[in-house]
């Protein structure tokens, strides 16, 4: 039994090596000799351009290295001071975020799976992060090719659950080549990754020219999707396909149009409606008042799902309440917010508001030909559930999704290209940063530390900085999101 189990042992352990296989603890991985003809292609193209782009990447690298330094610890004073005055800031305010898990560009961890990253999301989040470590190493891979550094593979890794790429050199032949040679190469991967995030960004930016053909913009919001328990759903509601072109007397236009619009009505107090004097006492019926426990009035049965509590004010008393049919109160009426805004064409008129608790909205939504949605409840809840596009397809067999993937998509490759490249820039161990500061002590100081042992312990001291410095970062960006 021992013999059987020691050969299948070893037949196993053959099969992973013949197919450049590695498995061990939450780590596997697999290199490939495959694509060093590719890799070798790319690096002998146009190669006055690819020394120019290498250099330029060298001085990007550089420049990055102190930058991430300067980054991280401002990062760090920010989320130091933010818990002592324990006055957390808007997500916006912060100078970084997280956005990979181990390789992070602010340390606030905001995408982790099972932390709070949408289970939708998942495909985005994984595949951005291995685009975006495969450009990493194709820019270490080529560089170093071109400066005559043998290239023994390129593979891709699996570690607990997330993905990413690594290139196999030579390690003799990296360190013959001069200090200035190993910076093209050492900061090529960080130089890729920045050219990853401006082009997305560009694509981004460019999305609307670049799906005109198929696409048009700036004329609403269109609904993809609304969720099960959205406040939205149902016969009177917002379905897939509906392009919603305002939010009370705010005019919608695209995506951000209608994000603004909502921001704005849960920041605002309840805009009110015109009414003709006439109407509202035909409209209105006696019914018991009383006040909430947040100290807003309600003058409607509990069982009304049509009728709701409006105020109102007229010469001679400035708290009146009526119960009134919320739809035809609000069906083509003006919005106000004093009786001043309703005097038109000599007929009296009064500015009704609901009478809804504190952070409760009533708010009509358009979206013809159908009939106003009338939403009743916190606009954040409206916000979140309903899901749209700026995007609205030329013909039908077009796919409404289409725009929202590549926006989306291009989103993720932005933060986690450049939270790539933002970390791998710090001087720290393991990380590029710390062969990008030994190739530049080594470039910049020889002259001036003349033995090689005193340059390494510069290095070495400034390196236990950096990875100090990450670390905390690391650390308060865990610590805040658990808290939570």
């Amino acid at each position: 039994v021992l013999q059987s189990s020691s050969s299948l042992k070893a037949s196993y352990e053959d099969w992973l090596l013949t197919y450049g296989l590695s498995v061990s603890p939450f780590h596997m991985r697999w290199q490939t000799a495959l694509f060093n003809r590719q890799f070798y292609n790319w690096a002998r193209w146009k190669p006055r351009f690819l020394y120019l782009w290498f250099s330029i990447g060298m001085v990007f690298g550089i420049v990055a290295m102190f930058g991430s330094v300067i980054l991280l610890g401002k990062t760090l004073m920010q989320t130091l001071t933010q818990m002592l005055t324990e006055a957390p800031k808007a997500q916006n305010d912060r100078m970084l975020q997280v956005v990979v898990s181990g390789l992070s560009s602010g340390l606030h961890l905001r995408a982790v799976p099972g932390v709070n990253l949408p289970v939708s999301q998942l495909t985005y989040f994984f595949s951005a992060i291995l685009i975006s470590g495969v450009i990493h190493e194709v820019g270490h891979g080529v560089a170093a090719i071109r400066e005559q550094v043998r290239f023994n593979g390129f593979g891709i890794f699996i570690f607990i659950v997330y993905p990413g790429a690594f290139v196999d050199l030579f390690t003799t032949h990296l360190q013959l080549i001069s200090p200035v040679q190993q910076l093209r190469i050492f900061c090529a991967g960080v130089w890729h990754n920045f050219v990853l995030g401006v082009a997305s960004l560009m694509v981004l930016f460019l999305l609307p020219a670049i799906l005109f053909p198929f696409y048009y913009t700036g004329v609403g919001a269109l609904i993809t999707e609304v969720t099960e328990d959205s406040p939205a759903n149902g016969p009177r509601g917002l379905f897939v396909g509906d392009l919603v072109t305002s939010l009370q007397d705010c005019p919608v236009y695209s995506v951000e149009d209608w994000n603004s619009c909502l921001g704005d009505i849960s920041q605002k107090s309840q805009i009110g409606y015109c009414i003709n004097a006439a109407t509202l006492q035909q409209l209105s019926f006696p019914a018991r008042v009383y006040r909430r426990l947040d100290g807003t009035v309600e003058c409607c049965s509990n069982n009304s799902l049509t009728d709701i509590c409006f105020s109102y004010s007229n010469n001679l008393d400035n708290h009146l309440y009526a119960c009134l049919p919320a739809r035809k109160v609000i069906e083509a009426s003006q919005v106000c917010r004093t009786n001043m805004d309703c005097q038109k064409d000599f007929v009296p008129s009064l500015c009704v508001t609901p009478s809804l608790e504190n952070q409760t909205r009533l708010i009509r939504v358009k979206h013809p030909p159908h009939i106003d949605m009338l939403f009743v409840g916190h606009p954040m809840h409206l916000q979140y559930t309903v899901s749209l596009s700026s995007f609205v397809p030329r013909h039908n067999f077009l796919s409404i999704d289409l725009p929202v993937v590549i926006e989306t998509f291009c989103k993720y490759l932005i933060s986690l290209s450049g939270a790539l490249a933002v970390i791998n820039a710090v001087p720290c161990f393991a990380l590029d940063g710390q062969w990008i500061l030994n190739s530049f002590l080594e470039a910049t100081l020889s002259s001036l530390i003349v033995e090689k042992q005193n340059r390494e312990l510069v290095g070495f001291l400034i390196l236990l900085a950096g990875s100090a410095l990450l670390a905390a970062n690391v650390a308060l960006g865990l610590w805040m999101v658990t808290a939570r």
